[in-house]
């Protein structure tokens, strides 16, 4: 009888390729939690975005009928597309577990939530969409966040400062 060898293959963690980010989001609302969805894309749509084109500023997501959608995604269309090229700024369909959508629907019914797209990503082949529910900001807020975040800069830096002062005295 002969023993097969069994090859150890090395998993690195999964590949990512980030193809946009609407970093306006995190400034304009408060992100409660995230999600990350799949997406019902076209062909063409799946060419645009691994040349690295497509626009999440504008967009936004919805649960209507026991399915999530997002809306003003913009895809330009492919360079090398013909007559089957996608229409830029169609409605796509976002591929959650049911689980999350039962969760997600609810919150989505209070005031004030609303389901925010902050990245677009290629994850081991797959074009995925993380989605973030989030409570917008008002402008005294943001500027609270601001105040924070360069406090928080402030204290980095002064015990940063100390460390290295401790090291040479």
């Amino acid at each position: 009888m002969s023993k097969k060898k069994q090859e150890k293959v090395k998993h690195s963690g999964p590949e990512r390729s980030v193809v946009t980010t609407n970093r306006k989001a995190r400034h304009d609302y408060e992100i409660l939690d995230t999600y990350e969805a799949g997406m019902v894309l076209s062909g063409t749509e799946v060419k645009a975005l691994r040349q690295g084109r497509g626009n999440i500023v504008d967009a936004y997501a919805e649960i209507h009928n026991g399915e999530a959608r997002v809306h003003n995604f913009h895809i330009p269309e492919y360079d090398y597309g013909t007559w089957t090229n996608h229409p830029p700024r169609r409605i796509r369909k976002l591929l959650l577990h049911r689980s999350e959508l039962d969760r997600l629907a609810p919150k989505l019914d209070e005031a004030g939530l609303t389901l925010v797209p902050l990245s677009v990503y290629f994850l081991n082949g797959y074009a995925k969409m993380e989605l973030g529910l989030g409570r917008g900001r008002k402008n005294y807020d943001k500027r609270q966040a601001i105040a924070k975040r360069e406090a928080d800069r402030e204290i980095e830096r002064a015990a940063g400062v100390a460390a290295k002062r401790g090291r040479q005295g």
